[in-house]
């Protein structure tokens, strides 16, 4: 059999944007079939906080320390949680094009596929490292690896990291807390669930070794050939004129908060007439939060946000849309919610319609 051959580019150390996002401008040009399937590896020159595509930024992140701290914040496309990150990380990131023979279809099994690449290279550096399902790398039950999944266009995408070193002081300071003996508490719990290659060996591995380790890796268990190149022109121009412009757009940056201006004021009142808005987070295995507005015996309109995952990711509004005007009863909105995935053919890692339905559930009584 033919071993497929993608592309390698290694961006070594990037401005923040680019070492965050360059990969969607790469994911445009596979999808279009103009750049050959790609492995990135890079880190950011400086730090920066990073928020998963369904999260609302003021409900995530503290604002106003990460401005005063000049602390670009940059929301990924894919789900997940906030995060801080900075030059302590080695980037890896995978582009391939939905025809390609060595990706698995749906994302829990994207995950599990590929995610023994970067366990391979903790091992490799003397780790006992293991997946951990759904998107985690986990060193002795202490997670040493964060990733994304998802579709852009017709390209499967996987980001993650190798954490070489962490600041988990800067870590609890990005975060929005309800207090600062909250604070105080995560900051500790971080460094109970959270763990570095500094941490576990005592020392911080060269990244180019890191690097090498992950090509290699990359083909063994991808089955692949890697073959060096450069950011093609096109490229360069998607990055500048399409994502970069849009990265730094306050509508992509406020995205959930943005299609719901609405709910946003009534929130500063609470009630409003016969209107009140209610809100509720609900912990499955991942984090969904919801802010429905309701009207006497109805559900007037819902936001949705948290830290999941869902593919297509840009599905979300249709599930919003889907429910307003529904009573407040469980039996029908799952209903809703189950023609949702049907109807949109989604896939949401980790979660069901049943947590979705019991999350605005818990919202509305």
């Amino acid at each position: 059999m033919t071993l497929e051959t993608w592309r390698l580019l290694d961006l070594g150390v990037s401005e923040p944007y680019m070492a965050q996002t360059f990969y969607e401008a790469v994911a445009k040009t596979v999808s279009r079939g103009d750049s050959p399937s790609t492995i990135i590896l890079c880190h950011p020159w400086k730090p920066y906080v990073c928020i998963g595509y369904h999260q609302e930024l003021e409900r995530e992140v503290d604002v106003e320390f990460c401005r005063s701290r000049g602390l670009p914040i940059i929301r990924r496309t894919q789900g997940g949680g906030a995060t801080y990150l900075d030059s302590n990380q080695v980037f890896y990131q995978l582009i391939a094009h939905e025809d390609s023979g060595t990706i698995p279809a749906g994302v829990e099994a994207i995950f599990k596929k590929i995610l023994q690449v970067p366990v391979n290279v903790y091992r490799a550096l003397g780790l006992p490292a293991e997946y951990k399902s759904l998107n985690d790398v986990i060193v002795g039950n202490r997670k040493i690896s964060g990733n994304g999944a998802g579709r852009l266009d017709k390209s499967i995408v996987l980001v993650g990291n190798i954490i070489l070193d962490l600041d988990y002081e800067m870590m609890s300071l990005v975060l929005k807390v309800p207090s600062e003996k909250f604070r105080d508490k995560l900051a500790k719990s971080m460094r109970e669930w959270v763990t570095s290659l500094r941490q576990e060996l005592g020392y911080v591995p060269g990244r180019d070794e890191v690097k090498a380790s992950l090509a290699q890796e990359f083909q063994n268990v991808l089955d692949i050939r890697l073959v060096k190149g450069d950011p093609s022109e096109e490229e360069m121009r998607v990055f500048r004129d399409e994502v970069y412009s849009r990265h730094l757009s306050r509508e992509w940056l406020y995205m959930p908060e943005w299609r719901h201006r609405e709910i946003g004021e009534l929130r500063k009142v609470k009630v409003s007439g016969d209107v009140r808005v209610a809100e509720a987070d609900y912990k499955a295995r991942k984090m969904i939060r919801v802010t429905a507005v309701v009207a006497q015996d109805h559900l007037e309109d819902v936001l949705i946000s948290g830290d999941f995952f869902m593919v297509p990711e840009d599905a979300l509004p249709l599930l919003e849309q889907n429910l307003r005007h529904a009573p407040i009863d469980y039996a029908e909105i799952l209903k809703r919610v189950r023609l949702f995935y049907v109807e949109n053919s989604v896939q949401t890692p980790g979660l069901t319609a049943e947590d979705f339905s019991t999350a605005i559930m818990k919202a509305l009584q």
